[in-house]
């Protein structure tokens, strides 16, 4: 029994050699292979990089505040009648536009009409009269009571036939100013009561912008300074406003300063209560800028990729402000460089490239 164990033994102790001698053997196979990169002095230089390149830009580049703003008609009215009465006619389209003086609503005014030709009677006879008292005066037949007393009524006479002329036209709604009508909330036959709404005129032909501003720009704010107005309804267009007024208070609670431009509305684009974003240009310069894709983050500031040579140059660089997708350079390159804005990933300081054209992008500036 002891010498079988001490068989086993042998055995094991021979398998676990030859294990270890096997597995030598492969690993000293494995490290002994040699690759290209190794032959070439363990330098893999890669092939060229294709990237997308941008020229670096001077463009205008202006100081800018920016705000929200709301537009509000140049002059708005929600037309009511001074009397009571029944609607007998209505002249107006909703939404059509209409010239000052315009008649857009008619109560009834068959009344008002039967009191004025009272009236205007009662003047008649009492001018027929005072007349005839004035001819008897001359000839000494009447006092110069008589005399006063005739021209009197025929005072009171006209007075009257005055206020019921002014009454008669009480029952005619007319356009104070020339607008755009709204959407009318009463029918012929309605009966509406003294200050009753009957329809809102707007001029939008002008449009005033009121928006607001830290306290902390008010020495740099004046009338007629330029605004550029866009809007969410209109992505790709803008519109110019210029700067009206200053208001003298300034809101105790948020240290906001109160402005109000006008903005020409001619095509009638915009309405009355769209919210709209506002910028605020303080001064005009150029700058150099580039694709906001170009520049890239890192723990030490931002930096961009420059093509030189046929090769990737990791340049920091310094930004200013942003633009229509662009973003100002103010130190690190020169106008007509090229600096990579896509493929960037794949470079490092010095990488081989080839350069392809920036698909150009809609909406940013030229």
């Amino acid at each position: 029994m002891a010498t079988l164990r001490r068989l086993i033994a042998v055995v094991s102790a021979l398998g676990l050699v030859a294990l270890a001698g096997f597995a030598y053997v492969a690993n000293r196979s494995v490290g002994g292979v040699s690759t290209p990169a190794a032959d070439a002095g363990g330098k893999d230089k890669g092939a060229p990089v294709s990237v997308e390149t941008a020229e670096v830009e001077r463009i205008a580049m202006p100081d800018e505040l920016g705000a929200v703003g709301t537009l509000r008609s140049n002059e708005s009215v929600v037309l009511r009648p001074e009397i009571a009465g029944r609607v007998s006619a209505i002249h107006f389209k909703d939404g059509a536009a209409v010239s000052k003086g315009a008649l857009l609503v008619v109560l009834d005014a068959a009344t008002q009409r039967a009191e004025l030709a009272q009236a205007r009677a009662s003047e008649a006879l009492a001018r027929t009269n005072a007349q005839r008292t004035e001819d008897l005066f001359r000839r000494n037949f009447v006092s110069q009571r008589a005399r006063d007393e005739a021209a009197a009524a025929l005072a009171v006479a006209q007075a009257g036939s005055e206020l019921l002329a002014a009454r008669l036209r009480q029952t005619e709604i007319r356009a104070p100013f020339s607008g755009v009508v709204g959407i009318r909330s009463v029918s012929v036959g309605d009966y509406v009561k003294e200050g009753a709404d009957l329809i809102n005129l707007e001029d939008i032909a002008t449009l005033k912008l009121d928006f607001r501003l830290p306290d902390i720009y008010l020495a740099r704010l004046k009338p007629g300074q330029l605004l550029v107005v866009a809007s969410d309804a209109f992505p790709d267009k803008s519109f110019s406003a210029r700067v009206d007024a200053i208001d003298p208070l300034v809101d105790a609670e948020g240290r906001a300063l109160r402005l109000r431009a006008h903005l020409d509305n001619a095509e009638g684009l915009l309405r009355p209560g769209m919210f709209v974003r506002v910028s605020l240009v303080m001064a005009e310069r150029e700058g150099l800028a580039v694709p906001e894709e170009a520049l890239m983050p890192s723990g030490e500031g931002p930096f961009v990729f420059v093509v030189r040579d046929d090769k990737a140059v990791r340049v920091a660089v310094t930004t200013g402000s942003r633009r229509n997708a662009q973003i100002e350079i103010r130190s690190g390159v020169g106008a007509g460089e090229r600096v990579v804005t896509a493929g960037q990933i794949k470079l490092h300081d010095g990488s081989s490239v080839i350069q392809v054209d920036r698909p150009a992008t809609p909406g940013a500036a030229n």
